[in-house]
């Protein structure tokens, strides 16, 4: 049975890529890639619609691919929170950028922590830090590391 992203997972991707029912434009370019519901671009025009429930659709099947291109790049044995956190990573960034990065290169080498402080390193958007950024890789961190990436609910 093929890895899924689990409903943290989407819960992350919902808070983060919040739901339009309406085309948007990328927020970096002010243009292409036009976006809609849940961060989805597939095949999205200016002007295009969606209902709350072709949103759902396209959050699931999106988070799908994205979770398998992360186990296509896995040479190591992963948890479901470092699984989720790279999905979340490679729906917002692309697989490629995970591919290259220093980030998959730590974890193979099974430097977990450095990996998962490589996060906070993807935080621009249009060549500027982005606040929205900074808070989706910290909340990818913290779920890589198996932490509640809301910041509730800590172990005292």
């Amino acid at each position: 049975m093929a890895p899924t992203p689990s409903p943290a997972c989407l819960a992350l991707l919902r808070h983060f890529e919040w739901l339009r029912l309406e085309a948007y434009p990328d927020p970096a370019s002010g243009g292409d890639p036009w976006t809609i519901g849940y961060g989805h671009t597939a095949g999205v025009l200016r002007g295009a619609r969606c209902t709350t429930e072709d949103a759902e659709l396209w959050l699931a099947q999106d988070a799908q691919i994205a979770c398998t291109e992360v186990d296509r790049m896995l040479l190591v044995s992963v948890t479901q929170c470092e699984r989720d956190a790279l999905t979340s990573f490679v729906f917002n960034l692309g697989a490629k950028r995970l591919y290259d990065s220093t980030l998959l290169r730590k974890l193979t080498k099974g430097d977990r922590a450095g990996a998962a402080d490589q996060f906070l390193r993807w935080n621009r958007g249009g060549g500027r830090v982005l606040p929205g950024l900074v808070a989706r890789r910290e909340a990818e961190r913290r779920m890589f590391l198996g932490l509640d990436w809301r910041g509730e609910n800590e172990p005292t």
